[in-house]
């Protein structure tokens, strides 16, 4: 199962050409993880690095950049988990417009402790959301 949202794309998004910046794109997988959190996990990103003190820094991440996105258009967003480790967690993004495929990403990230900055296991609450999420051919 994949988590889905969708965006539209905002003028502070577009270079002097009309066209999506490619910071931008990743600044939305970003925001495209905080909604999964909130919306496809069931807690707060916030919570989760504010009350949680739990980091999730991205170690690895690679982008394909498919066709260009204008001013207004409407991108499908899709995550997946690809891998879950105990603890990182390596996340597919695709974003698409009407006319298909415009961006493609993987990024690893891992679970940390923002006290002490290591690694720590993915907790067993998030664990149990984030299978649901998990590619099947994984």
């Amino acid at each position: 199962m994949a988590f889905e949202s969708s965006c539209t794309v905002r003028f502070g998004d577009c270079d002097p050409a009309g066209i999506v910046f490619f910071p931008q794109y990743l600044v939305m997988v970003n925001t495209l993880v905080e909604q999964w959190f909130e919306h496809g996990l069931g807690v707060t990103y916030a919570e989760v690095i504010g009350a949680r003190r739990i980091g999730l820094p991205t170690v690895r991440l690679e982008a394909d950049f498919t066709a260009i996105s204008r001013h207004g258009d409407r991108l499908a967003q899709r995550l997946s988990l690809v891998h879950l480790g105990r603890s990182s967690l390596q996340l597919r993004h695709e974003f698409a417009g009407d006319d298909g495929v415009r961006l493609r990403a993987r990024q690893v990230v891992v679970c940390t402790s923002l006290d002490t900055h290591r690694p720590q296991p993915v907790p067993d609450d998030l664990r149990a959301a984030m299978r649901r999420y998990l590619e099947e051919d994984a």
